[in-house]
């Protein structure tokens, strides 16, 4: 009963009102902005789409963790960053127009990432009997439905409705974080009931999502600190390479219509109760660091 409850009513309800609140923040004038950043922008699309993944797929595979939370791992890192990381690099000062850039392309790119990912992960560890094979064309159109069109749907509200968009969005946020706080509790308890000792398992999983989390936000940086980014972009990269969505990755593991699996959003649980205080203590870092270094040249 609380699969059902979480999978069919709390998820779609709380992941659609995330995505309808990132399009309340977005303005049309962002997607303009995409291209005067092609660089930052190009580096941080690979660092999300084959970077992290890559990381990920290491992380998993040289970990003794049941497969299905193998594949949660990486499914983490193949979900795009959301409003909490547009939120973060704002509260740090990034540069909130590539943050946002970053997000709506990846947020794109994603239906064609997760099924491959997902393939490609199942592949490498399940067994030939249980390997995950999303149908690659009504995936994509799932995806599109649950993620884009309520994007969409925001993003018009914002342009016909400014004001009232605006309002409307501040209190959307903590409908959406109590939502999510739901969401976290009804995985917990799912799976629970459905292991014995599962408190041992978070336990052993925690400590490889928190090395996902910081191995991002590093590698972020250290791609933008090698072609030599100014400081707001240096935040900007470490945040969206090292947050993602982890709502969508409880979604994706946990709905009826994608994977179906309670234990494979472990993972995005685990990962989704530290990761926006990890990456504002990281932002906080790099800034105090470039202070006192402030003889770095940025461009």
């Amino acid at each position: 009963m609380e699969a059902s409850l979480l999978s069919q009513y709390i998820l779609p309800v709380t992941l659609g009102l995330i995505m309808i609140n990132l399009g309340l923040s977005l303005h049309l004038e962002d997607f303009r902005l995409i291209f005067s950043e092609p660089k930052a922008l190009i580096t941080g699309l690979i660092c999300q789409m084959i970077l992290l993944p890559a990381i990920a797929f290491t992380i998993a595979g040289l970990s003794n963790l049941p497969d299905p939370i193998k594949i949660g791992i990486v499914l983490i890192s193949i979900c795009p960053g959301g409003a909490t990381s547009n939120l973060i690099t704002y509260l740090l000062k990034g540069n909130v127009a590539l943050s946002i850039s970053l997000t709506s392309i990846n947020s794109i790119l994603i239906l064609f990432s997760i099924p491959a990912y997902i393939l490609l992960a199942s592949n490498l560890f399940l067994d030939e009997e249980t390997i995950i094979s999303l149908p690659f064309i009504p995936t994509i159109l799932k995806i599109f439905l649950m993620i884009l069109l309520p994007i969409a749907f925001g993003i018009l509200i914002r342009y016909r409705f400014s004001k009232g968009a605006q309002a409307v969005e501040r209190y959307m946020k903590y409908i959406t974080t109590l939502l999510l706080a739901v969401v976290f509790l009804f995985v917990i308890l799912t799976n629970h009931s459905e292991s014995e000792r599962p408190f041992r398992l978070y336990f052993r999983i925690a400590p490889l999502v928190l090395l996902l989390n910081i191995m991002g936000m590093i590698s972020g940086y250290y791609c933008g600190r090698w072609l030599r980014f100014s400081k707001p972009k240096l935040i900007t990269l470490s945040v969206e390479v090292g947050i993602q969505n982890s709502a969508l990755a409880i979604t994706i593991a946990s709905s009826p219509v994608f994977l179906d699996n309670t234990i494979m959003a472990i993972p995005a649980v685990i990962y989704g109760m530290f990761t926006f205080f990890n990456a504002v203590l990281f932002g906080m870092v790099i800034k105090r660091w470039h202070n006192i270094r402030g003889r770095i040249k940025y461009k």
